[in-house]
Formats: C-alpha cells, structure tokens, sequence
C-alpha cells in the first residue's frame, strides 16, 4: 500500500497536502469537508494585526471616539468587520475547529510587529492550536529604514513568539530578501520549527475611468511554484526547519514536485477557492496515481530527491546555466538561423 504520511512541525500528516489560509475557514462545515476530502491539515484564516490593535482600542474604550472623529476609521472597522471575527470570535472559531475535526489545526497571525502577537499566540495554544504560522506581510516603503533593520524585527518577532508558546511555530514569509538563505537560517536560529515559501502580496490596480486605486485580487497559476520550488531545493540539508510551499500547488503533479525539492508539505488555497474543496481529493488521487505508476512506496522516499544537492548538475540551480538556459531557447525557436 503507498503510504502518503509525512511529518510537518513534529506533527504526523495523513499527506502532505495541507489547506493554506483562506475565507473558506471561516465555516466549520467547510472544514469538515475538507477532512473528508483528505486533506492532511488545515491553516486557519488569519487572524490580523490590525484586528488585535482595534480590540486594544476597544479596551481603552477609545474605539467609539476614534470611530465617531475620523471617517477613515469608520470605514476601517467595517472593512475588518467584513472580513472575519476579531480576536475573541477567532478563538472560538479555533476551539469549535478543533472538536470538530480529526487532522491538526493551525492558527494563522497575520502582521509585521510584535505588538499583541505574543499574547494572542498563548490564547491560540490556549485554545487548542497544534502549531502557530506567523504571516509576516509588510511592505517597506519608508526609504528611511534600512533592509537590515526590517529584516532584524522579523528575526525579533519570530524570537519573541516562539519564547512564548511550546506549540510548533511556522513562518510565512515572501521572496524579496537580498539573501533569502541568510534569512531563513536566522529565522532556523530564532526558533522557526518550518518555513512557509512563498507570501503572495497583493498589488492594487488602477481604474482610469475613476482614477482611483482599487483592490486586485488574483489567484494563483502553477507557474508560480516554480520559484518555490527553486528555494526549497537550495535550502533542503541547509537548515533544520520544516518546509512548505505555498502558491501554485494546483495539481498532484505539483505536489509531487514540492515532496521532490524537499518540502515536508504543499499547501493549496486558490484550487480550492476556483474548483470547490474536492479538488484535494482530486489532487490527492493524481499523487497516488503517479506513485504507483513509478513504484514509489511513500512520500517520504521521494522528499528532496530532487533538492540542489542531490541532483547530478547543482549549477541548474544557480546562475550558471543562466546563459545555457537562454542560448537553448533561442536555438530552439529559430531565432539566428536564417
């Protein structure tokens, strides 16, 4: 029988395909589905920053003020409103997940400071959560601060949490760090147990007509595992952390694909928000499928077979066949030949 069980976090998966953050965990009865559908665990919506300073605000009992004085405000709080539960309501929304299905649960924070983060991360384990994944979204636009300083309040905030919980602690985190290695060893020596690659940030568009700046919202292609996968090669035997790839896992092919560069999960969203929550039995099948076709016994014979330093040519990961890779495409469309 092909075993698809994988370990994440120190945590034993059914298989390694996990639900990433999503409105869809809003609903208990899609998470029941989810379960049903196979898959291994499931990555609560978030729970923002933003959502923890507002209930601070609401304690001080300054919110109605603030509210009622600034018009922006007003639209803020109905904006988060919309979105989901606040702190106390998240918690709850946990606990009910937990008595609610059999695969592990975790909770997700979403921000960039340490703020409540620490506080609400205890609430969290307190609540049931079998591990924390911050979601570190920040965009620097203040040419004042430097990278090293942005990139040194990561490493603090992962430190602080992980002091303050015993609970399995993942990071996601974006692609955009001038030496992505050196970072994901700092967060390693932080007291990460996993790594989430990659965030996706969301760029607003421009609407000419009203000459407005408006929210774009896109979900992803496969294509874009490609980076991911990029990364999670290099990285695999380099540091201690758990990885998972998030963004692009669309099909059992590209699960497989993860399980081969070295992650220990493939967390997917946008295949399920474009072709309902059976896609993960769909997918799930296609892993199995190709398993057996090729005489795999268990996923975790295949993880980081194909990592940099396991393949024959490692330079296919750097920029060495950089010039290699264009040379070929040129001869091959014909351009030059005439």
């Amino acid at each position: 029988m092909i075993d698809l069980t994988t370990t994440y976090l120190g945590l034993k998966l059914r298989n390694p395909l996990v639900v990433s953050a999503s409105p869809l965990q809003k609903e208990i009865e899609n998470l029941k589905r989810m379960e049903a559908a196979g898959a291994g665990a499931i990555v609560l919506h978030s729970l923002f920053e933003e959502q923890i300073e507002l209930e601070s605000l609401a304690l001080d009992r300054s919110l109605e003020r603030g509210a009622e004085s600034s018009p922006e405000a007003s639209r803020y709080l109905l904006d988060l409103k919309d979105y989901n539960l606040g702190p106390e309501g998240y918690l709850k929304h946990l606990e009910r997940a937990k008595k609610s299905v059999g695969v592990p649960v975790i909770a997700s924070l979403n921000g960039k400071s340490k703020g409540g983060w620490t506080r609400h991360a205890r609430m969290m384990e307190e609540a049931g959560a079998d591990a924390i994944e911050l979601n570190i979204y920040h965009l620097a636009v203040d040419p004042a601060v430097s990278g090293a300083e942005i990139e040194q309040s990561y490493v603090d905030l992962v430190a602080e949490v992980r002091a303050a919980v015993k609970v399995p602690l993942a990071v996601k985190i974006g692609a955009s760090f001038s030496s992505l290695a050196n970072m994901a060893r700092r967060f390693d020596q932080a007291g990460a147990n996993g790594l989430v690659l990659f965030n996706r940030f969301y760029q607003p568009d421009f609407d000419l007509d009203a000459l407005e700046v408006v929210q774009s919202l896109h979900l992803s292609r496969s294509e874009e595992l490609l980076p991911r996968l990029s990364w999670v090669a290099i990285l695999f035997g380099q540091i201690k952390a758990d990885m998972a790839i998030t963004g692009g896992v669309h099909s059992g092919t590209d699960v497989l694909k993860c399980m081969m560069a070295g992650a220990r999960a493939a967390m997917a969203t946008s295949a399920l928000l474009a072709g309902g929550i059976g896609e993960i039995a769909r997918m799930l099948d296609e892993v199995r499928g190709w398993m057996q076709e090729h005489e795999y016994e268990s996923i975790r014979q295949m993880q980081g077979s194909m990592a940099r330093r396991s393949v024959a040519d490692p330079g296919t990961f750097e920029r060495g066949n950089y010039m290699q890779v264009l040379s070929s495409y040129t001869q091959k469309s014909g351009v030059g030949s005439r």
